[in-house]
């Protein structure tokens, strides 16, 4: 409970502390300093009198003035020049005055001196008391003198110290519980916090972390954890989503593959032409299987930053009619249309031209898999002031509005309907983002419903000019 490191244990450290520091200006400025301090507010009374006598004293009513003034400071006030008094008040019955002979000593002393103004302290054997004297210069025949007796504060002093004893205590221990409140208030929901932590980080994901504390800070605090956990589900979904779907992707190729191998060993011994089926089948499939370890592989550098760009100028142009010539086949075989259009025939950019050709045959592979019953895929470029768009087009059933963000996503087809696709792995618009983001290169999709998608992205112009 009471653990040397535990918020408890800091709450009750700082309540000490904070307590001593307001005790000990507590008992210096009402015990040590009581009588320093009582004295100067008497100084500040009896100048502030003095001043007041200094701006009033040619009204044709200043006598009343002294009489009300030392009434409601309770000060004695003498006016007198160089031979006798011209006023003097006696409000208190004793102790106000000095001593005669004292009195006359200093009023005197005072009018030789020079002296603008003096502050002082005297001991009043009559009174027995001491009596403290402000003595003001008016003009240069009149002296004004004001005295007022400085009480023992001693007694008040006592009581004040025994006062502070029980204050003391009482502080202290208003200190403790007060601590143990607020640190068991604040207590619980950072326990409850720490308790769902340790839940989180076993793997239970589904507990929401409780964000309807009454304090601010613990809240957003909550709501963080509360993002975090978010995000670790998605990533823990994605991560069995791809762990299945590449388990599905394996084991159909491999599957095939033992098939058509013992197909060709146990059936087809014999005959040569179904050995070439088999063993054609088996190439075909071997391929898909390489094509999709490489996929993973190549998203895995481009995301882990371990694969460099290498940067270089070539004709774009003529990059896309290369790559289209190796679809001949699937115009040939599956009736597909290709058809190829641009503004400009010579255009150069400057990019990693392998990654680029990458993103082309993979945009191109998805524009195969999803187009329309026509068969038909478009390749647009258009050269622009300072970059050129590339766009492929297909005309299949296109992507719904809500959904387009997630196509970017790794095997994000499988959240619906997992589905072996005619070419490519699933990993093909993964591998697409993550090229163009590491070349810095605008992408997106632009589709409709019904009538298929077109997938673009931009790259900058090189310096040669395109003809």
């Amino acid at each position: 409970m009471w653990k040397k490191n535990s918020l408890r244990f800091h709450f009750l450290c700082f309540f000490f502390l904070f307590s001593i520091l307001i005790l000990g200006f507590l008992w210096g400025f009402q015990v040590l300093f009581l009588k320093q301090f009582y004295q100067h507010e008497k100084e500040k009374s009896i100048q502030k009198v003095g001043n007041f006598i200094l701006k009033n004293q040619t009204k044709d009513n200043f006598v009343s003035l002294l009489d009300g003034v030392s009434i409601e400071n309770e000060v004695c006030i003498t006016i007198t020049d160089s031979n006798h008094y011209l006023y003097e008040s006696i409000f208190f019955e004793k102790g106000c005055l000095m001593d005669g002979n004292l009195k006359s000593s200093y009023i005197e002393q005072f009018i030789h001196s020079g002296l603008e103004e003096n502050t002082n302290s005297f001991q009043n054997d009559q009174y027995e008391n001491q009596t403290l004297v402000y003595a003001l210069k008016l003009n240069d025949s009149q002296y004004a003198f004001i005295h007022t007796p400085l009480e023992p504060i001693d007694q008040t002093a006592a009581v004040l110290k025994k006062q502070l004893v029980v204050v003391m205590i009482l502080v202290f221990v208003l200190s403790f519980f007060l601590s143990l409140w607020i640190s068991k208030y604040l207590a619980r929901p950072i326990h409850q916090l720490n308790e769902q932590s340790k839940r989180l980080a076993s793997g239970d994901l589904e507990s929401p972390f409780d964000d309807q504390s009454s304090i601010l800070e613990l809240n957003e605090f909550s709501n963080t954890l509360n993002f975090a956990r978010l995000e670790l589900q998605k990533t823990d979904d994605l991560r069995r989503e791809l762990m299945s779907n590449v388990s599905h992707d394996l084991k159909t190729p491999l599957t095939m593959i033992k098939a058509y191998a013992e197909m060709s060993q146990d059936l087809h011994a014999k005959d040569p032409i179904k050995q070439k089926e088999d063993m054609d089948i088996i190439v075909s499939e071997t391929d898909r299987l390489s094509n999709l370890v490489n996929d993973i592989l190549d998203l895995s550098k481009m995301e882990s930053h371990i694969d460099e760009l290498e940067m270089e100028k070539f004709h774009l142009y003529e990059l896309i009619q290369e790559i289209l010539k190796r679809y001949s086949f699937y115009e040939e075989l599956n009736q597909y249309e290709f058809s190829f259009q641009s503004n400009k025939k010579r255009i150069y950019v400057v990019a990693d031209k392998r990654k680029m050709e990458q993103v082309l045959y993979n945009l191109i592979n998805n524009a195969i898999t999803y187009t329309g019953e026509d068969h038909k895929v478009e390749i647009h470029l258009q050269v622009e002031k300072e970059d050129v768009l590339v766009q492929i087009k297909d005309t299949g059933k296109g992507i719904p509005k809500e959904e387009i963000p997630y196509i970017w996503n790794r095997y994000y087809k499988s959240q619906k309907n997992h589905q072996r696709n005619l070419v490519g792995t699933g990993l093909g618009l993964s591998i697409v983002k993550s090229i163009l983001e590491k070349h810095q290169f605008p992408y997106g999709v632009d589709s409709v419903v019904g009538e298929g998608s077109t997938f673009y992205f931009r790259m900058p112009l090189s310096s040669k000019k395109e003809e």
